[in-house]
């Protein structure tokens, strides 16, 4: 309904603040629920449980299309405070998103994705992408239904709209150049990091079995080191690595192998970067769309800061051998165990199928192809029955690798049959802005690295709080990487970060 004349600006913006923070809390309960189907659920409830979160998410798409909300967000005013006017600004994108699709598209989406990631849960295992097709072509057919909805409210093409659900603002007009210099760049960095990596001594293997419990042991004393609180979240396992729940119950998982215990802890640093993002966005807003995180980018830049250039470095290897020579039993003079040996373990490059798994400097490939691929069926370039061939073939060309099957190839990822088109660019972005923010936190406080060689990791996180966590989405990515680093976000960094750590120059 529409207002009556007596209604203040500022009366119109509570009742927008009151709104959303109620859609926060259903994102809550989503979060919860959707963390519950990835770790614990027993399969025979994925049909019931497909139905909650649907009508969850038709739920908060009513509030948000509401008939009265277009003139509550003409007329709202907030104070005249830098994050309440950001805070409206958030609102009326998010509007804007929403309201562009119908609620039966909101609600067939929902239901296909999750028909769909189950699904895929069984074709990935049998290496069967004949058997996920049908599901995955309803769940792109819905795709692009939403992005075309999305695309015409919003002056957008399609991707872009799509984009702009994980990563506000970002094109791919802003992608294309970068990903072209990476594309050119990357065969000769990846070609001189394996010459340079035949002049060093061979990594040492480490001896298992390495029983999970140790595992998970130390997974969580390392997650409290950087900063995790423990009391606001948690480790499990899922297929596959995520971090998910909701504010002050922040859930990540990993996945364990007993005869390996470096990818488990790898992923184990990689989600709490993430999850010390959501553990360090500002209580005062919470639940308000300000106050969550800004994009995906700047995610993933957090998720990868910690993992990549923090916790595959030779300080945090000074600090990490003699904890993992103690859980797993190592004996104290053994050169495997060393931090040498465990520095050249984690920066060790071979090319390989798995994305997830993938060496720093090759990683970018796989999300070239993907960002292809998905560009291509989006627009409707490609047919979806082509991609395993068109995938493969990418593959083929980055890395040189022939894919013998559909679980190593296309089927690996959970994104497309969730419905998270336009998600993939984040990664490699977000490596780029990690670097950026590295190189930067390095300047401000000299002895950052000395500091993680003797375990302490609050220098790190103190940088990170102010320029990044409480920013929240209080200005643009681009604006908060300036502020944070004095420059806008570029290849520079990491370009250096992989010629340096890989190549030996510099």
């Amino acid at each position: 309904m529409n207002f009556q004349s007596g209604t203040t600006s500022q009366q119109a913006y509570e009742t927008l603040r009151r709104r959303f923070a109620r859609m926060g809390q259903i994102r809550n309960a989503l979060g919860i629920l959707g963390w519950d189907k990835d770790t614990m659920m027993p399969a025979g409830a994925s049909d019931s449980r497909a139905e909650s979160i649907a009508t969850l998410a038709v739920l908060s798409h009513e509030l948000m299309t509401a008939p009265d909300m277009a003139d509550l967000l003409e007329r709202a005013q907030p104070p005249e405070d830098a994050m309440a006017q950001a805070n409206l600004h958030e609102m009326r994108r998010q509007h804007a998103h929403a309201a562009a699709v119908p609620a039966d598209l909101v609600e067939a989406a929902s239901r296909a994705a999750s028909r769909c990631e189950m699904a895929w849960r069984t074709a990935r295992q049998n290496s069967d992408f004949a058997s996920l097709l049908p599901e995955l072509e309803t769940v792109l057919s819905r795709t692009r239904e939403i992005a075309a909805a999305k695309a015409e409210a919003l002056g957008l093409s399609p991707y872009d709209a799509l984009l702009d659900q994980y990563d506000a603002g970002t094109r791919q007009a802003d992608i294309d150049p970068v990903f072209t210099e990476l594309a050119h760049e990357l065969p000769d960095l990846i070609a001189t990091a394996l010459e340079h990596q035949k002049s060093l001594p061979a990594p040492l293997p480490l001896t298992g079995p390495f029983p999970v419990a140790a595992q998970e042991n130390l997974g969580r004393e390392t997650m409290r080191a950087l900063g995790f609180d423990m009391q606001r979240g948690r480790l499990d396992v899922s297929l596959h690595p995520f971090c998910g729940g909701a504010e002050d119950d922040v859930r990540i998982t990993t996945r364990y192998e007993e005869d390996d215990c470096i990818n488990a802890l790898m992923g184990i640093v990689h989600e709490t970067g993430h999850a010390l993002y959501e553990q360090g966005l500002p209580t005062a807003w919470r639940a308000q769309p300000v106050g969550g995180a800004r994009g995906m980018s700047l995610h993933e830049s957090q998720s990868l800061l910690m993992e990549m250039q923090v916790c595959r470095s030779r300080p945090f290897m000074e600090w990490m051998a003699p904890r993992l020579r103690a859980a797993f039993g190592g004996a104290s003079g053994d050169p495997a165990w060393s931090a040498d040996n465990l520095h050249r373990l984690v920066t060790r490059v071979r090319p390989g199928f798995i994305r997830v798994d993938a060496d720093e400097i090759t990683y970018p490939a796989h999300i070239l192809v993907r960002y292809e691929m998905e560009t291509a069926l989006v627009a409707g370039r490609m047919k979806l029955r082509d991609l395993p061939e068109a995938f493969n073939a990418r593959i083929h060309d980055l890395l040189g690798l022939k894919v013998p099957e559909d679980r190593l190839g296309c089927l690996q990822d959970i994104h497309w049959p969730s419905g998270s088109w336009g998600y993939f660019p984040t990664y490699t972005l977000g490596a780029i802005i990690a670097a950026q923010l590295r190189e930067a936190a390095e300047r401000d406080t000299p002895n950052l690295m000395s500091a993680i060689a003797g375990g302490d990791f609050a220098p790190l996180l103190g940088w990170l709080r102010p320029r990044i966590h409480a920013r929240a989405s209080g200005a643009s990515t681009p604006q908060i990487v300036r502020d944070a680093t004095g420059a806008a976000p570029n290849t520079g960094p990491y370009l250096r970060h992989l010629r340096q750590r890989y190549c030996g120059q510099g």
